[in-house]
């Protein structure tokens, strides 16, 4: 009888596990690992540093100031609680100013929004000439508001004869009026509406058009197939499916809106307008007079932590309600 004969690894008889090289390797891993996480570390800390400093340590400086006496200068004063905050809604040129900007983002924000998307809803069916239409639409982005509001308020609006507008005018038997002027009816909401219309209108429209060509071409082939047409075409299929893009664009609009400052400032602040006192004084208007004007700056940091929280307010309100962030189910 054969005998089978049985082979013992070399390294279970010298009493040592088969696989040694497990070891070393993880080792080697671990430090690759470390080298990995150096270098990560060593390319985002200037970044890291800049955005702690400069953002979050700012912001909390900010609040300090806010609760306490700062005039003429960023150093933490007298500690004075919500005194600030009583002042700043006791004042009725900020109660005023909160007013104009409710009543210019109810109006802007919507009228925008139907712009932008009757703009892209005509582009998108264009076959040919798309791409110089979406660029012609989108260059009012690159410009400045400072070099718009000064070309509205000195060439477009100047309320002089020879003003486009009232140049226009003046060919239907219009006399000249001082757009920029307190007057009844108030006058400087059309150069508001239209200056920031014509900077705003093409980016967002951009953004709808991206919606539009994300939706399958086959929905629409099988509604004409039920046939569904025109308007039941854009109320079945071109809102629901671009309800997130609207949502979006809502959001932003709204952000946008409440943070109106150059516009205004280089329209009313100075020159044409008047004396330099302006008939419609925005939130940030307020607190750039009060924080840089006066140098009174706990009193600046406490209405801008109030404008921020009726940006986050408006924000939350319009997420809760259009139900931006719940999932599908």
């Amino acid at each position: 009888m054969n005998a089978t004969t049985h082979t013992v690894p070399r390294s279970e008889r010298a009493g040592r596990p088969a696989d040694t090289s497990r070891g070393p390797a993880r080792t080697r891993g671990r430090r690759a690992d470390l080298r990995a996480w150096g270098a990560f570390g060593l390319l985002t800390a200037p970044m890291l540093i800049g955005l702690g400093v400069f953002k979050y340590v700012a912001i909390g400086w900010s609040f300090l100031l806010s609760l306490s006496d700062a005039q003429g200068t960023i150093g933490l004063g007298d500690w004075v609680g919500l005194d600030n905050y009583r002042q700043l809604f006791g004042d009725a040129v900020f109660r005023t100013s909160l007013v104009k900007i409710l009543l210019f983002t109810l109006f802007i924000v919507p009228v925008t929004f139907a712009a932008s998307l009757g703009l892209a809803l005509l582009v998108h069916r264009i076959r040919r000439g798309r791409a110089a239409l979406r660029t012609a639409f989108l260059i009012p982005t690159a410009v400045s508001y400072v070099a718009a509001s000064l070309l509205w308020k000195m060439s477009l609006f100047s309320g002089m004869p020879a003003g486009i507008a009232n140049m226009i005018g003046g060919w239907f038997g219009m006399e000249s009026v001082p757009w920029l002027q307190t007057t009844s009816p108030p006058l400087y909401w059309i150069v508001l509406v239209t200056l920031r219309l014509w900077l705003q209108v093409g980016f967002f429209m951009v953004l709808f058009l991206a919606g539009l060509q994300a939706i399958p071409a086959e929905l629409y082939e099988a509604a004409a197939l039920d046939g569904a047409t025109g308007l039941r075409l854009l109320r079945r299929i071109t809102l629901p499916m671009l309800r997130n893009t609207s949502v979006a664009v809502l959001m932003l609009l709204f952000i946008a809106a409440f943070q109106a400052f150059d516009e205004f400032y280089n329209l009313f602040g100075s020159g044409l307008s008047g004396s330099g006192t302006a008939p419609v004084k925005t939130p940030l208007m307020y607190l750039y007079d009060t924080a840089m004007s006066t140098q009174n700056y706990g009193l600046g940091s406490a209405g801008a932590f109030v404008l921020t929280a009726l940006i986050v307010g408006v924000t939350l309100l319009q997420g809760r309600i259009t139900g931006f962030g719940r999932s599908e189910e």
